[in-house]
Parts: structure tokens; sequence; C-alpha cells
């Protein structure tokens, strides 16, 4: 997995910022008073940070932006950058901070002179997941670029030290998150992707895989259908924590189509390399489960991920056939490329069936059309239960991970009627993300609170955002990690 740097807070030393290598940041409020660090940094560059503070340049930078100062005088660091700052840094503004100061660290060193500023692990976390660089498959010297320190100069570092291995664990969990998304579908197969959610035993996880067998005689017809023609063989894993007592746990469930071709309703060529990261809810569902267990979450989860390829082959199921799921409802499959809710379904029901769960999240890169609608600053909210739903955006706004609800209701069940079977699985063009949700709605049961969500917009990007270059996200692990934290523990 990718190298997570684990950040050191410090005390403030000003004795040795002369020979710090690597960048070095320094916050400066509006007016651009300085700090003992500051100070210090002033003095060896000869007034040259007092004159930039002075300077139209700094005035006109928004709150969180940044300006270096390359190769300074009197200093060994290559660059010091300046981030301007507002009266307080709450979370939002130094995630903002620390996702600028990421974005110019690449992999280098960074020493942040924080001084007695609030929420530096916010700060710290932003540092570390904007600086993320996905390179295991390069080669030579850019396969394995030297990951350098980062540090933060503090007053009270002691105040600071124990909320590291928080900080660690979100950053592990999202990375984690990241590099499966990220990886290619021949590197990455359902095999593969299930011995790595099993490597997490080791955190106190435990973990089982489902093999077709045990998938054929669950009766999981749906999902092993969307399987059928590829060489990879289709699993379930299953992730428990139990960090709570008696109490019934949160699921989370996860779709994990490695590779999806379309099947017999093939993609076009354009743009199908992309469908590496079909796989993005499983990977938040592993991502999240990692988290959980390097915190020792006091709470029960259990996280649940069906593995599958659609590919096209002999074997591939075809438009028109109608197959059987495990709830017992025969659906005609209409187009196969709308493979995911059929995974969905079969482990939607077998987490009820199984763990009698309090609530249960499914998580899906499941609709060009909530990509439309939203485009790919919010994943689409689908939910049964009002409370349920507001406490996960509450959770999503507060980690800045862009939601937003979008309607279910009877009235879009009529799309999906079929002449042939007890429904169809695609309800055409009109409303393609709410008549997809409104097919998972059929299998949660009416007394289990239910979320889902669409993260096709979200999963993987094509620039970079706050907090991650361009690609895999992570999105959700942090939101879903907050909500277990406000909701599950105790």
């Amino acid at each position: 997995m990718t190298d997570v740097t684990r950040p050191d807070f410090t005390a403030l030393d000003l004795d040795a910022i002369a020979g710090l290598t690597g960048r070095i940041a320094v916050l400066a409020g509006e007016g651009g008073s300085m700090d003992k660090a500051a100070r210090r940094i002033n003095r060896l560059m000869k007034g040259a940070l007092a004159r930039f503070l002075d300077s139209e340049a700094f005035a006109k930078l928004e709150e969180g932006e940044a300006v270096s100062l390359g190769w300074p005088a009197g200093l060994a660091a290559e660059a010091v950058d300046v981030v301007k700052i507002g009266k307080r840094l709450t979370p939002d503004a130094a995630r903002k901070v620390g996702a600028t100061l990421g974005a110019k660290r690449g992999t280098g060193d960074v020493t942040v002179f924080a001084g007695s500023q609030k929420n530096l692990d916010a700060l710290a976390l932003a540092l570390i997941l904007r600086s993320y660089s996905f390179t295991a498959h390069k080669s030579g010297e850019a396969a394995t670029p030297k990951t350098g320190a980062v540090t933060l100069m503090v007053n009270q570092p002691e105040a600071w030290s124990p909320l590291v291995d928080e900080v660690m664990a979100v950053a592990e969990g999202v990375t984690m998150t990241r590099d499966l998304v990220n990886a290619p579908a021949n590197v990455l197969t359902t095999t593969e992707f299930a011995a790595r959610a099993s490597e997490l035993k080791d955190m106190g996880l435990k973990i089982e895989v489902l093999d077709e067998a045990a998938l054929d005689a669950l009766g999981m017809r749906a999902l092993l259908a969307v399987g059928q023609g590829s060489e990879s063989p289709s699993s379930v894993v299953v992730m428990e924590w139990a960090g709570g007592g008696e109490e019934a746990p949160l699921a989370l469930v996860g779709k994990g189509v490695v590779f999806d071709t379309g099947g017999i309703s093939i993609k076009p060529a354009a743009g199908m390399e992309d469908m590496t990261m079909d796989m993005g809810g499983a990977g938040v569902v592993t991502g999240v489960m990692k988290t959980v267990a390097m915190r020792k979450a006091r709470a029960n989860v259990v996280g649940l991920i069906g593995l599958v390829e659609n590919m096209p082959d002999g074997k591939a199921q075809r438009p028109g056939d109608i197959v059987t799921t495990m709830k017992g409802d025969t659906v005609e499959v209409i187009n196969t490329d709308a493979e995911g809710r059929m995974v969905l379904c079969d482990v939607l029901w077998y987490a009820q069936e199984r763990f009698k769960p309090a609530g249960i999240v499914d998580l899906a890169t499941l609709t060009g059309a909530c990509v439309i609608a939203l485009g790919h600053e919010n994943a689409g909210v689908f939910s049964n239960d009002d409370s349920f739903c507001k406490a996960f955006l509450k959770a999503a706004e507060s980690e800045e991970e862009g939601a937003w609800r979008m309607p279910l209701g009877p009235a879009y069940d009529k799309q999906l009627e079929s002449a042939k079977a007890d429904f169809k699985h695609v309800g055409g063009r009109p409303a393609g993300a709410i008549t997809a949700a409104q097919f998972l709605q059929r299998f949660i049961k009416d007394d289990v609170p239910w979320i889902h969500l669409d993260i096709a917009g979200v999963a993987d990007v094509k620039q970079a955002t706050a907090l991650a270059p361009k690609g895999a996200t992570g999105w959700g692990v942090r939101a879903l990690n907050r909500l277990i934290a406000e909701t599950c523990e105790h």
C-alpha cells in the first residue's frame, strides 16, 4: 500500500529553523502579524518575509491560499510557503491550509510553524491526504519516491500527540480506498481484492470470504449472474468489527465490480479504461473498516463487499434473462450494463438476514444518471429514514464531502414493471439514478433504516479536488467514519 507519513507534533525550536530542509510553512493572518517562528524566519531572510507580508500580493490572497518564496537566503529550506489564515483556524480553514501545503509538498519534508493554532489535527490530515501519489505501477525511482517527514512545530505538542493515531487511522483508510480504486483490473482481480481485504484480520477484524459455491447455496443468483461471463470468480467478503456491546451492528455494503465492460450490452470503447473504478463502493467499505479497526472504534460495524467482474462471454448473462434473487424475487434483465444493482440486491438481503443490522448503508458507482444530475461535486443520497439520512448528511458536511439527498417514491416503481417477471431492473433514461435506488429499496426490510449512496461522480475524478490529486478520491471514508463515531459509539 502507498506509504502514509505519520505527522510529528514537536515543540518549537527556533535554533533549528536555519538548518531545516525541504519546505517550511508560515501561517500569517490579515495584517501580516508574525509569531515567534515567523520573526526568526524573517530575521534569517533579512526582512524578506516582512516585505512580502506588507505587499499587495499577500493582501490579495484568499484564506488558505499560499505563495512560495523559493530558495530563501539564510535558510537551508528550498522554499518558505506563506499561507494566509483568518482570525480563527476553524476545522474547514485548517483543512484548506493543510490541502494547500500538501499540494505544494509533493513527497518531501515539510515543517509547519503552527504555534498555538487550533484544529491542527484537521490540518495534518488534509496535508497528508493531499500529498497522496499513486506510484505502484511506475518503474525506476518514480516507483518508490522518498517520503519526507511532516512536522508541526507547536507551543504544546503534548496536547496534539494523542490525536496522531486518529489522524493515521483515517489517512490509512482513505489511502487504502484510493489504492484499491486506482489499481488496474489485471492486478486487482476479484481474488486479489478479497486477499487484500483479508489482510485486515491482522488489525482485529473477523474476515470471511464466501466463494461461488457458498453464494449459490445461499441463493445469490443475481450476483452470480453478473460474474458468470468472467474467468475471475465472484465472491462476497464479510468484515466484522465487534468494538461495541450487544447492540446490532451498522452494516456497510459495497459494490465491487473490479472491471465493467457492460457485459453483452457492451460499453463504447472510449472511456472504458475508467471502469477499473467500478469497485469504488467496495473500496470505500474496505477503507472504513480499516479505519474503525485502527482507531478501535467502540461500535459494532460489519462491512460486506460483492466482488464480481462483468465480462462478455459465451456464458455471460443476456438481456432478457430472468434471474431469481436471494430474496426470492424474479428480475428481468434489460441491460447487462446495469449490473451493480444486481450485485447489491443480494448482498443487501444477506446482510439483513444474517446480521439484523440497526441500519444499513450501501455505496456504489451505480449510475451515469447521478453524474448528470450532480456532477462531480456531490454523491447522490437516497434514504427511507429521515433521521438516519440527516445524521449522514451532517457527517458529510462536517468532513466537507459533498452529498445531496435525492427523492424516492412509489410513482417511480411504474418504470420497473415487467410483463414476464416480478419486475425489471432498469426503468429507462428518465430518473435513472432514482429508479436504481427504487430497485434497491425493494430489498430493504420495512423496519431497517437504509441509505443508498450513488458515488459514480465522486469516487474517481479527472481533476484534483481539495484533498486529492486527480484519480481516486476516497470519498466517503471520512464521512462514514464520523457517522459511526457520532451515532454508533458509546
